[in-house]
């Protein structure tokens, strides 16, 4: 649509988690370095939490992209499994001897031995659940059982969960008060500031170009850090509806007006920003058309 235009090798503000685009902001990067020294030092559970769209996905994707040889991971993207599932799934991706017949008991006694075999050569197991806050009760109890697995001086398999605020609610709950007691890291993913915002905005844009570019006056970037609140998720969608508009009139920068009408068109956005674009986009002024080259 707009990548050849604006001088793109692919487009910046896409929605599917692209570690190529990871800004490594405060919130982010402590999130990331917990994670990454509680698995060097084979800590038990790890807790992840953010809001919708603070990138949650991308961490993970960060982390199991930096962690060495060393390291077997598994990865679970959607959580919703029953114990037997996540059993299996987890068994087989560690690489444990399994059959379809077989009884759970022996699952998790084959996942053992891979888990020692993979222990005695130097390799650390780890199990990654995103949107945790999915994850059945009974199920994150199976997780729990899992994390006993252990030999008597290191744990076999460490955990990682990723998940929106109502994993806290979840983890609250009296009858899971095992689990929540194994948690020895946690930390809260926060939306960016308005200099991030700016700063996640440029990084992308530049990323994405074949040469360093200044798409986004101030201004319309300081509207759409009021209106997305700082979540890179509505982020990206104002950035990419704003492209359009302005690809659509042929104007080469983004200004107020194109994210105005990005805003307006995005139910997401803070209610009362909306109302307040709502009444100064007709004095604003549409820009006027460029001719393409």
């Amino acid at each position: 649509m707009y990548i050849e235009f604006y001088k793109f090798h692919e487009a910046p503000f896409s929605l599917t988690p692209d570690t190529a685009f990871f800004l490594n902001e405060q919130s982010h990067r402590d999130a990331l370095n917990t994670m990454l020294i509680a698995l060097k030092h084979c800590e038990g559970f790890i807790k992840i939490v953010g809001e919708v769209g603070t990138g949650k996905t991308l961490l993970g994707r960060i982390l199991l992209a930096r962690l060495g040889r060393d390291f077997q991971t598994v990865y679970i993207p959607n959580p919703f499994l029953t114990p037997e599932e996540l059993k299996r799934y987890v068994a087989r991706e560690v690489g444990a001897d399994t059959e379809k017949a077989m009884a759970s008991h022996e699952i998790l006694s084959s996942m053992y031995r891979r888990l020692v075999q993979l222990n005695r050569a130097g390799r650390q197991v780890v199990l990654i659940v995103d949107e945790a806050q999915a994850m059945p009760r009974d199920t994150i109890e199976c997780l729990r059982l899992l994390s006993n697995l252990e030999t008597e001086k290191r744990k076999l398999l460490q955990i990682v969960m990723l998940g929106q605020p109502e994993l806290d609610a979840l983890l609250n709950r009296p009858d899971l008060r095992q689990l929540k007691q194994r948690i020895v890291f946690s930390e809260y993913l926060h939306p960016f500031n308005k200099a991030s915002v700016r700063k996640y905005i440029e990084h992308r844009v530049n990323s994405a170009s074949l040469f360093p570019q200044k798409l986004f006056t101030p201004a319309a970037m300081s509207m759409i850090a009021r209106a997305s609140g700082g979540i890179p998720r509505l982020i990206n969608i104002l950035c990419h509806k704003a492209l359009i508009s302005a690809f659509a009139r042929g104007n080469r920068r983004i200004g107020l007006w194109h994210v105005g009408k990005a805003i307006l068109d995005t139910a997401e956005t803070r209610s009362r920003v909306r109302l307040m674009v709502r009444m100064l986009l007709p004095f604003i002024g549409a820009p006027l058309m460029e001719v393409r080259t």
